[in-house]
């Protein structure tokens, strides 16, 4: 493929873009592949019964359903043993919690991270409630730029923690947290699980859990080019700390019968390989390349104007310290006029809010839990015209 990236050659692939409306709101999710239409779309009109049974259209329908949760596990480096799917990362992580209700004792200690979006939160306060255990929050005292430090994350740690919880990526800030730093740091206790939010990074970034060293890893695939569907990984060690929520004849030597509840839609799971397909087809190597530039324009233009905006996260395009997840505020105006005023003279489909990372644009930025921030979340099909319209409009309702 060509070291210089074809963004005509990727955007013809989705044909959502044909449309005016400029898609700028990204992390809450991407456009989705024709191809994958296609895969659903014959499914459906091919293969649409239940799997298992022996006459040939069921087996040739329980084979692509397992060609897709095998698709998933190839793509982030695991075995098909060590990977779920179900209808959300929300609804996988609440799956996850249930089934750790035994190992998670009274006096156990749970670590959450403030910067996480509440899927990755809620199960575990309700857990931690649920057991009488102790609860403890992992912050920032930097409110323009929070970081997840592992030495903040130590100091919170004893020989009673058993799972600590954080985003790979904020929704909110864009920011790439080191996770196999985090990880390192959350092995030192023996016993000790770490699971990651990976949603707002996995649309940017290659994933490999086992480099990494997780023990529970989720994202949406619907925010990576495909359907409304999500994976979990719980490597086959950390499964020795789960319960099984399945029937009582089911076997428990993978993380589908203990987690999956039959919640993975067929059709859907079956268009996962045509994903990966895609994702491999264009280096991540210049995607990220791309992604820096992108997110580098819009990032110069509020930087050259602090009298006005406020960023937050990390202050710079560098691909290897954020995502194009830009988030900023306007002194003096609401985010929701900002957004709403931007709207009424342009295509340009951005979002205001707190975007279900409450305790992080409140507790830790200071921020109004409704009004938030302006974000602007890119991913590798927009351009660069694109951006610098965005930008001129931005500029223009500012200054009226």
């Amino acid at each position: 493929m060509s070291t210089t990236f074809d963004v005509a050659a990727v955007r013809k692939q989705f044909p959502a873009l044909a449309q005016k409306q400029v898609y700028f709101d990204n992390a809450g999710g991407s456009q989705v592949l024709k191809e994958v239409v296609d895969t659903i779309t014959d499914y459906l009109l091919s293969n649409n019964v239940q799997l298992g049974a022996s006459y040939p259209v069921s087996q040739a329908s329980t084979k692509l359903f397992e060609y897709g949760c095998t698709a998933v596990a190839k793509y982030i480096n695991a075995s098909p043993e060590e990977v779920v799917l179900g209808p959300s990362t929300t609804q996988l992580f609440r799956n996850l919690s249930l089934s750790l209700y035994e190992y998670i004792t009274p006096d156990s200690e749970i670590i959450i991270s403030k910067l996480d979006h509440e899927a990755n939160i809620a199960s575990w306060v309700q857990l931690a409630k649920w057991r009488g255990c102790t609860l403890k929050w992992w912050d920032s005292p930097d409110k323009t730029n929070p970081q997840l430090d592992c030495d903040r994350l130590r100091s919170l740690m004893t020989e009673k923690t058993k799972l600590v919880a954080c985003t790979h990526t904020s929704n909110i800030l864009g920011t790439i947290n080191d996770v196999k730093a985090i990880a390192k740091t959350v092995h030192e206790v023996p016993g000790a699980l770490l699971c990651v939010d990976a949603v707002a990074y996995a649309p940017h970034r290659a994933v490999d859990v086992s480099d990494w060293g997780v023990d529970f890893y989720a994202f949406s695939w619907y925010k990576v080019y495909g359907p409304h569907i999500a994976s979990l990984y719980a490597s086959k060690a950390a499964q020795k700390h789960l319960s099984t929520l399945g029937h009582f004849f089911k076997p428990t030597d993978t993380l589908e019968n203990l987690l999956g509840l039959a919640a993975a839609n067929y059709e859907l799971t079956a268009s996962i390989p045509t994903v990966c397909k895609y994702l491999e087809s264009v280096p991540w190597d210049e995607i990220s390349k791309y992604e820096e530039k992108l997110q580098g324009i819009l990032i110069e233009y509020l930087l050259s104007k602090p009298e006005i905006y406020q960023i937050y996260g990390e202050p710079t395009a560098d691909k290897t310290k954020r995502v194009p997840v830009i988030s900023f505020t306007v002194k003096g105006r609401s985010s929701k006029d900002v957004v709403e005023a931007i709207e009424a003279k342009s295509d340009f489909g951005c979002r205001w809010g707190a975007f279900y990372s409450n305790r992080l644009a409140v507790d830790v930025m200071g921020l109004d839990a409704v009004d938030g921030v302006v974000r602007v979340s890119l991913v590798h099909y927009n351009t660069e015209e694109e951006i610098r319209g965005y930008v001129k409009v931005l500029d223009e309702v500012v200054s009226s």
